[in-house]
């Protein structure tokens, strides 16, 4: 009954109130981002939700779009500016997808929306990722984010679908809060952001 009802009810509630009380600092963000990132605020890409189905992401942009000689992007942690990577690690840049709750294609807590050439990539187990909404923060977030593996990350959103509750959802809420105070988990140890997943160990039955 909570999954199928009042967690939708909650979400459109409390991201609802949250929107308004953040539109200021959500203004000012878009001001600094347009003068660091020359014009473009907004970072859009397709995403699969519930039960894999396409929609897009918002979020803020926090890399520019700078090129070698070749025309190929640079390395991510080139792109990516001081105002950026300051929103990205207080987690700032996740406040559009707030937009993305109100419109139902996401829920405040779940599963990260991952790539969707990661789809096919994904074992049986690892596929029940997507059978519920994916979440601006997750059971996976608040136990490691982007400093655990891929391997790890997915049992964790496992184990959340299969013990979604309301109780877990506000635990999950409190040790996110936790997280982003002391900046925890965003960057890998080696680096700023996740690696791709390329199925690897994980590919199996």
């Amino acid at each position: 009954m909570y999954l199928l009802f009042f967690k939708r009810i909650i979400d459109f509630s409390l991201v609802f109130i949250g929107f308004i009380i953040l539109l200021p600092l959500f203004l000012a963000i878009i001001i600094l981002l347009y003068i660091a990132n020359k014009g473009n605020v907004f970072f859009y890409q397709k995403r699969p939700g519930l039960h894999e189905k396409i929609f897009t992401i918002i979020k803020f942009k926090t890399m520019t779009d700078e090129k070698d000689a070749a025309g190929k992007l640079l390395p991510n942690e080139q792109r990516l500016t001081k105002v950026g990577n300051f929103i990205r690690k207080t987690s700032l840049d996740e406040i559009p997808q707030l937009i993305n709750v109100l419109k139902g294609d996401m829920s405040l807590i779940g599963p990260r929306p991952l790539l969707p050439e990661y789809l096919p990539l994904y074992n049986k187990e690892q596929q029940k990722r997507h059978l519920v909404k994916p979440g601006i923060t997750g059971w996976a977030q608040v136990n490691g984010r982007n400093a655990i593996s891929w391997e790890q990350k997915f049992k964790y959103d496992v184990w959340y679908v299969e013990n979604c509750s309301f109780l877990v959802d506000l635990k999950i809420i409190l040790k996110t809060i936790k997280k982003v105070l002391i900046s925890d988990g965003i960057n890998t140890s080696s680096g700023k952001t996740m690696p791709p997943f390329l199925g690897k160990n994980e590919h199996h039955e």
